[in-house]
């Protein structure tokens, strides 16, 4: 449930974990990040209850992402804490609370493979159940389409 309100002329909106990360899939959508995936962390770490992880084209897209999601959320009255990596562009992290953002250039995030690190909890999209899967890049995209 979002709980929109206006306080000193900037929209607010529910800071739950949930509504957060519904707010940046929209707006990644909107930009044209590319494979984004969003990745439940509910159970499987403290860090945080959502990872999302995408890609920009270039340098100048994936530095454009960053600093118009911070603008974006910080206009929905949403915490964000300063980008990290915001001046290379190579690979940005943006911490929304419960919600860790990872923006990259394509060749970055194929390097550090970051879906990778968590497929072993990743659940099957067919039986709902939790397996080891093989690593494939689209096994982990039909996940995102079906649990968000």
């Amino acid at each position: 449930m979002t709980d929109t309100r206006v306080h000193d002329s900037v929209e607010t909106h529910s800071t739950e974990p949930a509504s957060v990360v519904k707010l940046i899939r929209k707006f990644l959508e909107n930009h044209k990040a590319e494979n984004t995936v969003i990745i439940d962390l509910h159970g499987k770490t403290t860090i945080g209850d959502y990872m999302v992880i995408t890609s920009g084209n270039s340098n100048r897209q994936v530095k454009s992402l960053a600093e118009n999601l911070v603008q974006t959320l910080k206009s929905k009255g949403l915490a964000t804490i300063k980008p990290e990596g915001l001046p290379q562009g190579d690979w940005v992290l943006i911490d929304a609370g419960n919600v860790i953002v990872h923006l990259f250039r394509p060749e970055v995030r194929a390097f550090y493979n970051l879906e990778k690190m968590w497929e072993a909890d990743l659940p099957d999209p067919e039986t709902g159940t939790t397996a080891h899967w093989q690593a494939s890049h689209s096994n982990i995209m039909r996940i995102t389409l079906v649990a968000i």
